[in-house]
């Protein structure tokens, strides 16, 4: 068997155009969610905290100079901040997936069918023959 046929087989396997396609919505996905966090929750955010634009927030530890040719050194944590912001809603929006599918796969799992009066009989008789000595 060649390899193209061998990997033919594997990419037409259900699973991996599953995975695929799951890939693809995924980054779409978390475009949207930093946009949301970028334009939407952060600016009025920063204007509450006094025009604050948390992407910007710096520690500069070495400042630059440009006449030695030397760029800055900044811990840039505001843009970590935005970062932590959007990794809490992209975890709380797969929490709710995950609920609500673990939730129709329960509604839709078959109850176990309770034992029918003869079988509950043949249960206790069963119990009784291991009771005795």
């Amino acid at each position: 068997m060649s390899l193209l046929t061998e990997f033919r087989e594997f990419a037409a396997r259900g699973n991996v155009v599953d995975l695929a396609v799951g890939v693809i919505i995924g980054a779409s996905f978390g475009k949207i969610v930093t946009s949301l966090v970028d334009q939407v929750i952060m600016p009025p955010i920063g204007l509450l905290l006094g025009k604050v634009d948390f992407a910007h927030l710096e520690w500069v530890l070495k400042p630059a100079d440009a006449a030695a040719g030397v760029e800055k050194v900044a811990i840039q944590y505001g843009a970590f901040i935005n970062t932590l912001i959007q990794f809490l809603i992209v975890a709380f929006v797969v929490f709710l997936l995950v609920k609500g599918i673990n939730k129709m796969r329960r509604e839709q799992a078959p109850e176990a069918a309770a034992p029918t009066p003869t079988e509950a009989l043949l249960a206790e008789i069963r119990d009784e023959l291991k009771a005795r000595p």
